[in-house]
């Protein structure tokens, strides 16, 4: 057994999402949110490099040796199956390893919003699950898979970087393949996939123009996409999408967001009240024609007021979730505060005095009421 599996191991009995491994520090766990030490000798470089090797093909040696990061997944001995992300740093080698469930959650388990499920009802167009690293993005999607999966006999094309989530066919088929193992980047990821008659592509993630580009053209020819970018907020992903794009572009790639682009998830990842667990919350936006006139208009900074009044379509704005996490008794309200955009509006709730900032106030509030 590789000795790198003893941490895993000891990572899985705790319950944590990934187990750190640097140099010069002993091992650390992610325990909801929070980064703790495992009571273990800080590691040597030499030490800690001898641990990754013992789990790398001879192919991923090279690559690492050459002095670039490697993303993969990686089974233990043992049954737990791990995204990995192995890198260099001042000190030496680092690496983390993101435990991946073997069962697929479903969009009840997660308790997300109910529209998520209708997302997955569309034929063609884009849906896009954003948020910072490590919010929970690839288990959204992968729940929205799986339904697509359970209702619906479809050809699912998933395209990732490294495979997360297994999905064995079940209504469907689903064909996942993996960045350097059968693809070389997610764009000709994209354009082989239209090439085999798929009806859903999920695209990893949308990490330049070309690869934006690609999942354009698909959605806009009768597929359904899904695919994630690293943004925080639905305004964010539409500026992101029209800014990667070359300039001449501009208008063409308002014209598609306005007509395909169909709905953004944008979500963070909240403690539970008890600090056992995490919950997704999520900024909602559907598109509808007033939101497609301000798309093409160079208005999206009006956008926020439209999810703020579009509840009866599945539309809220994060704040808005947030607060109806805390009234719900859903999410600790000091770690809902920390994600707040107006903090003001939640301060009435927050039980760890220290953690208020000094805000002034004269400060004109931001625009919008969540009441």
């Amino acid at each position: 057994m590789p000795r790198i599996d003893s941490f895993l191991k000891l990572g899985l009995a705790q319950g944590c999402s990934d187990v750190h491994l640097a140099v010069g520090i002993p091992p650390m766990l992610r325990m909801n949110g929070d980064l703790l030490p495992i009571k273990f000798r800080d590691l040597a470089d030499t030490e800690l490099e001898s641990y990754v090797m013992e789990i790398l093909s001879d192919s991923q040696k090279d690559v690492f040796y050459e002095g670039r990061d490697l993303d993969f997944s990686y089974v233990a001995e043992e049954g737990g199956r791990f995204r990995v992300n192995l890198f260099h740093k001042d000190t030496g080698v680092g690496a983390v390893f993101r435990h991946i469930p073997n069962e697929v959650p479903t969009l009840a388990k997660l308790g997300v919003p109910a529209v998520l499920e209708r997302f997955c009802d569309y034929h063609q167009g884009m849906v896009l699950v954003t948020g910072s690293t490590g919010t929970g993005k690839s288990t959204t999607l992968a729940a929205m898979i799986d339904h697509l999966n359970t209702t619906r006999s479809l050809n699912i094309i998933s395209l990732e970087d490294p495979i997360e989530f297994v999905h064995p066919s079940k209504k469907s088929q689903v064909i996942q393949r993996e960045l350097g193992t059968h693809l070389t980047s997610f764009a000709d990821g994209v354009r082989s996939a239209m090439r085999e008659d798929p009806d859903v592509i999920l695209v990893g993630e949308m990490r330049d123009a070309d690869t934006i580009s690609m999942a354009m053209t698909a959605a806009e020819t009768g597929h359904l996409v899904l695919g994630t970018l690293h943004t925080t907020s639905a305004v964010k992903t539409i500026d992101r999408i029209i800014d990667a794009l070359p300039g001449e572009l501009r208008e063409q790639t308002k014209s598609f967001l306005a007509q395909s682009l169909k709905a953004v998830v944008s979500q963070v990842l909240c403690k539970t009240p008890d600090g056992r667990g995490r919950k997704a919350i999520m900024e909602i936006l559907v598109n509808n024609r007033a939101i497609s006139k301000l798309i093409k208009t160079d208005q999206s900074h009006q956008i926020p007021s439209q999810l703020q009044m579009g509840r009866d379509v599945g539309m809220q704005l994060m704040d808005q979730a947030l607060l109806a996490a805390i009234t719900a008794k859903e999410v600790d309200p000091d770690d809902a505060f920390r994600h707040a955009l107006d903090k003001k509006r939640f301060q009435r709730f927050v039980t760890d005095s220290s953690i208020l900032p000094t805000i002034d106030e004269d400060a004109p509030p931001p625009s919008g009421d969540l009441y």
